[in-house]
């Protein structure tokens, strides 16, 4: 089951499996197309196997859930949620810029946040209310007008206060490829959005990826990943702890050690033997550890370069000098540092955001945060003056071009033509 893994490993296991489900995706999607609200509550019933009479989750139902929520955990979600606000702040820029780059020539940037976006909040298997906070808090503190989510049924009361928490302006109990479609296309009850984020498996990402034509959406996240680099000096206890707390997640998962200590991986899987023992979703651990396995290699930096490769989810470094090892990283999700940084802090406490680009999408893309909720325009206020200086660049270029009319309209204002 802890196997070592080839160099090529990583590579083959993260194919997209978008393909191989897109063809059912599609269908889906065009029922809801031209079923709406109907086929909404059909799927529903064919997917989740629950009846329901509509999609929309009404005030009552999320004040009846603060009743079944015990007040520790009401506690505990709203200091996550004012840590993930505070963090999110810090990546807010002004909302207009605008500087004097030359004598009479101001350029600058207005930012503006989207009006509409709808979050996917997975269910399933597990509730997650912590992804409830990381999607909708990000979107307010950008200033995005109204946030809605959609999350299958039936809605666990924990997720249910959590969006309400977070600060959710509509919530309705609707899953999967239907999920996806509703926000994107609209249904009677569900207008569209204009951007989707959030997690969720094959189908889910697959739907992303065919309505982009119809709607924005964060990246394609699928299933959960870990990357550790590790030395001899990593306790292997630790590693364990990451690797099973990754490997619960989904059979899907994928968590890989890359190490220059070839005595570690022994270590780390007796460890992992005997915490697998006690493991409540032990079934989804083994068979995501099929999925699993570590790499030896030579030296540290060998390691970090293997790992950029792999381009994880989360990765996290537990060597000697973290610090050195951080400079050396060029793709990556989110990254935890040292011993005491689990990536279980990330996914619900510290404040960074847990949705993140899976299946080596971290080499292109960045993990949800508020520049995925704003749009910019670029600005220019020019002076006679500045505009006369920079006229001979204008007129030389659009002249080389062919487009007299474009070298004309600055000409035309010294009445030079």
């Amino acid at each position: 089951m802890w196997k070592q893994l080839d160099e090529g490993f990583w590579e083959k296991n993260r194919v997209s499996k978008v393909d191989s489900v897109a063809k059912d995706v599609m269908k889906i999607i065009e029922q809801v197309g031209a079923g709406g609200d109907k086929a909404l509550i059909e799927l529903t019933k064919k997917f989740d196997r629950i009846d329901i009479e509509s999609v929309i989750v009404s005030r009552d139902e999320i004040d009846d859930a603060y009743d079944e929520v015990d007040e520790e955990l009401i506690d505990a979600l709203e200091s996550a949620a004012a840590n993930i606000q505070r963090f999110h702040e810090m990546q807010l820029d002004a909302d207009l810029k605008l500087t004097e780059m030359s004598p009479g020539v101001f350029l600058g940037i207005k930012s503006t946040p989207l009006e509409r976006i709808g979050a996917y909040i997975p269910g399933g298997r597990a509730s997650y209310p912590s992804t409830a906070l990381m999607s909708i808090i990000p979107a307010r503190v950008a200033g995005v007008d109204e946030v809605i989510c959609c999350t299958p049924s039936p809605v666990d009361p924990v997720t249910l206060v959590a969006m309400d928490i977070a600060g959710a302006d509509e919530i309705y109990c609707v899953g999967g490829v239907q999920a996806i479609a509703a926000m994107a296309l609209g249904t009677e009850s569900i207008e569209p959005v204009q951007k989707i984020v959030g997690p969720g498996n094959v189908y889910v990402t697959a739907a992303k990826v065919l309505l982009r034509g119809n709607v924005e959406i964060d990246f394609p996240a699928g299933p959960s990943e870990i990357g550790i680099v590790a030395d001899s000096t990593a306790d292997p206890l630790f590693i364990a702890a990451d690797i099973l707390a990754q490997a619960e997640h989904d059979p899907s998962s994928a968590c890989v050690l890359v190490t220059n200590d070839d005595t570690l991986p022994k270590k780390v899987w007796s460890c992992m033997e005997k915490m697998m023992a006690k493991a409540p979703r032990l079934k989804i651990i083994k068979e995501a550890l099929n999925n699993s396995g570590y790499i030896v290699k030579g030296t540290i930096e060998e390691c970090l370069e293997t790992m950029n490769e792999m381009a994880p989810e989360h990765l996290s470094l537990q060597v000697a000098d973290p610090m050195g090892s951080l400079n050396i990283v060029r793709n990556a999700g989110s990254i935890f540092i040292g011993p005491y940084s689990p990536v279980a802090a990330g996914d619900y406490a510290s404040g960074t955001n847990h949705i993140l680009p899976t299946a080596g999408n971290a080499a292109v893309s960045s993990g949800l945060n508020v520049s995925h909720f704003r749009k910019t325009s670029t600005i220019q206020m020019i002076s006679k003056d500045g505009l006369e200086e920079m006229a001979p660049i204008i007129e030389a270029i659009a002249e080389a071009e062919g487009l007299i009319a474009h070298r004309d309209s600055v000409r035309v204002r010294f009445k030079r033509n």
